[in-house]
């Protein structure tokens, strides 16, 4: 039977706390900006980046973007194809957490098959999403020392079959989805299911829990940019595991990356939140311009705006265009109108 050997530190509940903070924050801001679609778009260009360049991928930021965008550039075609099959792995989480939001059952299938689009065209055909029959060893990429023997090939059906029980049986529920996600993602790298490309499928693993367990946080962040930081310390960070016979500094690591990089979407929103009671008498979130964010903002600061404030704020800005955003606040229930022609301001609703 699959045990996790960790204990609870106060730097693990420090970070665990931060991380509820800054999804309650976000959660439940009432205003959202407009280009919630691009902070989205950026971060998975992030991840796929980060994520392939962990594994030693030479393309840039921007290769990366152009190349998911449908660009053709100048490079080296396995680096290329690596960044192709991880936006296509973030895709089918994607597809997974909207087809199963009530279904939270993990399966070797899964992993299979996320195994199968991360060395697409990269491995044999009969190696991709499927289990390792060779013995392999991980060594040091700079002493070349081997760090870790990974278990034999005979071993790794069954002890993903274990560990996939855990992480489906009802048990599991004790455990904060934060860090079964820390968990999956060392334990997939311990047994090393595949010839290749296991730590991919360890991070991509570990996502999928997070985003099918209520913690996508908007899907604005992406832990491969914070790993991929410092290269050597998320390296460590998995080793301290075999050196300390315990997961605990891995669990510390994992939940300051996802902590460090949820600071960062909370700072994206926190500045468009005037109260939970907004949302309350909203009924949902409500996407806002850039326009309409510095309306917003003026009002939670003066409490009435008039046209003359708004022509000062967004001076490049016509008049019927200004005209038109206090119009669609109005029709979101944001804000009502007092007055008559020159007189008329502008309030927050309630």
């Amino acid at each position: 039977m699959f045990q996790s050997n960790y204990t609870i530190s106060s730097i693990i509940l420090k970070n665990i706390a931060a991380i509820e903070a800054a999804k309650a924050l976000i959660d439940n801001a009432p205003l959202v900006p407009s280009w919630e679609n691009q902070f989205r778009e950026d971060a998975q260009i992030r991840t796929v980046h980060h994520g392939t360049h962990l594994e030693g991928n030479d393309l840039s930021l921007n290769q990366a973007k152009k190349i998911m965008e449908g660009e053709k550039i100048i490079g080296k075609s396995r680096d290329i194809q690596e960044v192709l099959n991880y936006h296509q792995v973030l895709a089918y989480i994607d597809k997974l957490q909207q087809k199963e939001k009530e279904e939270s059952v993990y399966t070797k299938t899964v992993l299979k098959k996320i195994h199968s689009l991360t060395t697409y065209k990269l491995l044999p055909e009969n190696e991709c999403g499927k289990y390792r029959e060779k013995k392999v060893v991980v060594k040091d990429s700079q002493s070349k020392q081997v760090v870790f023997i990974p278990p034999l090939p005979i071993e790794v059906p069954y002890q993903i079959e274990e560990f996939l029980n855990w992480l489906n049986s009802i048990d599991r529920k004790a455990t904060h989805p934060v860090l079964r996600a820390g968990i999956a993602h060392y334990e997939i790298v311990r047994i090393h299911p595949f010839i290749d490309g296991n730590g991919r499928v360890a991070r991509a693993f570990a996502t999928l829990i997070l985003f099918k367990e209520s913690y996508d946080i908007k899907k604005f962040f992406s832990l491969e940019e914070y790993y991929d930081s410092n290269a050597l310390s998320y390296y460590k960070a998995l080793q301290s595991v075999q050196v300390d016979s315990s997961m605990t500094h891995w669990l510390e690591y994992f939940t300051l990356g996802l902590a460090v990089e949820l600071e960062k979407v909370k700072e994206k929103v926190e500045g468009l939140s005037l109260d939970t009671g907004l949302k309350n008498k909203l009924g949902k979130q409500i996407a806002l311009s850039p326009r309409q964010i510095k309306m917003v903002r003026y009002l939670k600061e003066h409490n009435r705006i008039l046209m003359g404030d708004a022509k000062k704020i967004l001076p490049m800005v016509s008049d019927d265009t200004l005209l038109r955003d206090f119009r669609d606040l109005m029709n979101k229930g944001i804000i009502v109108r007092e007055g008559r022609t020159k007189g008329v301001v502008y309030r927050l609703v309630g």
